[in-house]
């Protein structure tokens, strides 16, 4: 009984984060992963399990989510005819390859890198949240051939590196081939599934050893801590999605983006000292 209660406070903290990942994907875009990854971290090194596959573990679990949290946001952006599924199409092939790639390359490597990842690129991620412009653009069309499937796979492999479910990198993209903003947002939610759904299968057969591993995690994911972001998620995602079609989230935006930052910096932190 003292084991139980002594995990109680752990056991709100994941469910308030499960809460708030949900509400960022649906507002924002940027995929849960970004919130989870460091807080699945923070949890599995309070309780012990910190070194060299922690991040692993932290990455897989953190997609297994995104897998059931990205069905429920593109659901609710489609009812409001937002996604655009042509470019999910055209997208696929690169996007799905590109999260193999990196599963296989994060398989390979320790966490601190996996760190070091996750705090450089989250910083750009914060910092484009903070000051990226409306305006800016790379074209004004979304590309096709050579260029589409470089992005494409870019956006497949990072995301995973990260943790992330592609809104943090598929969002800015969108954008900057001129794709409006909420339309970018709710496309995003399927780059999601695509990048989520074989990236977690695939981590479910890296082996990680058994006297590093929390219990009940099956190849790299842990899964009470998906069962219990899960619970939350599917509530607030929908949520997420409301709010993003009925309000201006640039200030939000600007605060999420402070925090995540923060949040990166805080790894890099760990990462080097």
């Amino acid at each position: 009984m003292t084991e139980i209660v002594q995990y109680l406070p752990l056991l709100a903290l994941l469910l308030a984060i499960g809460a708030l990942a949900g509400v960022v994907a649906g507002l924002l875009g940027v995929g849960g992963g970004i919130v989870l990854v460091p807080a699945f971290f923070y949890t599995f090194t309070v309780l012990g399990y910190g070194g060299d596959h922690v991040m692993q573990i932290c990455l897989a679990t953190s997609l297994a989510t995104i897998v059931v949290t990205s069905i429920r946001s593109v659901m609710s952006h489609n009812k409001k005819g937002a996604v655009d599924w042509d470019i999910l199409k055209k997208w696929a092939p690169g996007v799905v390859i590109g999260a193999v790639l990196g599963v296989l390359t994060a398989a390979q490597l320790k966490s601190t890198v996996l760190q070091g990842i996750f705090g450089f690129f989250g910083i750009l991620i914060g910092l484009y949240m903070a000051f990226g412009k409306s305006e800016w653009r790379l074209g004004e069309s979304m590309p096709g051939g050579a260029l589409r499937a470089f992005w494409s796979t870019f956006i497949g492999y990072m995301s995973v590196l990260m943790g992330v479910g592609g809104g943090s990198f598929a969002v800015p993209t969108l954008s900057l081939f001129g794709r409006p903003i909420h339309r970018a947002v709710a496309t995003a939610a399927g780059f999601g599934l695509l990048i989520a759904l074989p990236s977690a299968i695939a981590f479910l057969l890296v082996p990680i050893p058994a006297e590093v591993r929390p219990p009940l995690t099956i190849g790299a994911i842990n899964l009470p801590a998906f069962g219990i972001i899960i619970a939350m998620t599917l509530l607030t995602a929908p949520l997420g999605a409301e709010l993003a079609h009925s309000m201006n989230p640039k200030p939000l935006k600007r605060v999420f983006a402070l925090f995540i930052t923060l949040v990166a910096l805080n790894m890099l932190r760990q990462t080097f000292f």
